[in-house]
């Protein structure tokens, strides 16, 4: 008899030399211990591999690939097919999963089986670690799904595990969307079973800086449209997509300034001073003659800080 792992843990790997031992070693130290770790190297020119390699010699979880680059939804469905877990969970490369994330999601999912796919809240940290603040998504599959169907990320990826046989069943992940292969899954998903998020916060995820072209962002846009078109069709429902906002920050400097100013607020209303100066000078530096940005800066640097962290509950596009 087989004795197959209650969890597959996923990684593509790509250039994450960086952050990649801090995001393994959350991994491991996962109070669940019962997952094989699967990693794919899609084609890093960096060390990513050598450090992957370290880590596979000295923990037999741990099943890594190298190959050339194959893009991230075709690599994640390579994985798919290589898991041997009843629960699929999903880790990008350069998160820090907390340590009781899996144990959480699998008890959830065994004390509730009409449940196919669960996320969770996550706290945002940017590519220094700096915290900025915690997002929460909706609880209940229902409102879940409503939003899914609109085009929001209801559910977030780098934090969900779903079951592997209902993964399998409604065909993995839609290569031809590179941007919103996830969006694609969970609306299939959710045909099959119910959604759910935990309030409880799973993971620290890295938001980076760098911003994207406009024809990436706009492309991002088509692809979350022409999933909810195609779960509209196969429910045979009417829809409205609405997540027609990009996600990061356009090549532009009016794009720029708008996020960095989100991200300057997100760290002043969590009690973090020195973060919201960092953005708010960030957002002067993009449109030097818009005021909104020097309020962010005088605000962080002589303001009282608020007497606790506040809680962000916001749906991402």
């Amino acid at each position: 008899m087989i004795n197959r792992p209650k969890v597959s843990v996923l990684m593509s790997v790509y250039n994450s030399e960086n952050y990649l031992v801090q995001t393994i070693e959350s991994v491991l130290n996962q109070t669940f211990q019962d997952f094989e770790f699967i990693i794919i190297d899609d084609g890093s020119q960096d060390s990513s591999f050598d450090t992957l390699k370290s880590f596979a010699a000295k923990d037999n979880r741990i099943n890594v690939t190298s190959r050339e680059n194959r893009g991230i939804p075709r690599t994640r469905n390579e994985m798919l097919n290589k898991a041997q877990g009843e629960f699929i969970a999903v880790m990008d490369s350069d998160d820090i999963a907390l340590p009781d994330r899996l144990a959480l999601q699998v008890a959830f999912l065994q004390q509730n089986p009409e449940v196919v796919c669960v996320s969770g809240a996550f706290e945002i940290i940017d590519d220094r670690g700096r915290f900025l603040t915690r997002l929460e998504l909706p609880e209940h599959d229902d409102e879940i799904q409503r939003l899914a169907l609109a085009g929001h990320c209801s559910i977030w990826h780098p934090c969900a595990m779903f079951r592997r046989e209902a993964a399998l069943k409604v065909g993995g992940y839609e290569e031809s969307m590179p941007s919103s292969h996830d969006l694609d899954l969970w609306l299939k998903l959710g045909e099959v079973g119910k959604l759910a998020n935990l309030k409880t916060p799973l993971l620290k995820y890295r938001l980076h800086m760098n911003s994207i072209s406009e024809r990436l962002g706009l492309a991002q846009r088509d692809e979350g449209r022409e999933a909810c078109e195609r779960a509209w069709k196969r429910r045979g429902i009417e829809g409205k997509f609405e997540a027609e906002e990009p996600w990061r920050p356009l090549d532009t400097r009016q794009s720029r300034f708008q996020f960095m100013l989100q991200y300057g607020w997100w760290a002043f209303n969590s009690g973090q001073r020195q973060t919201a100066i960092i953005y708010g000078t960030r957002a002067i530096l993009a449109l030097p003659f818009r005021v909104e940005g020097w309020k962010l800066l005088a605000c962080a640097a002589v303001k009282p800080m608020p007497p606790q962290a506040t809680r962000l509950s916001k749906t991402l596009p």
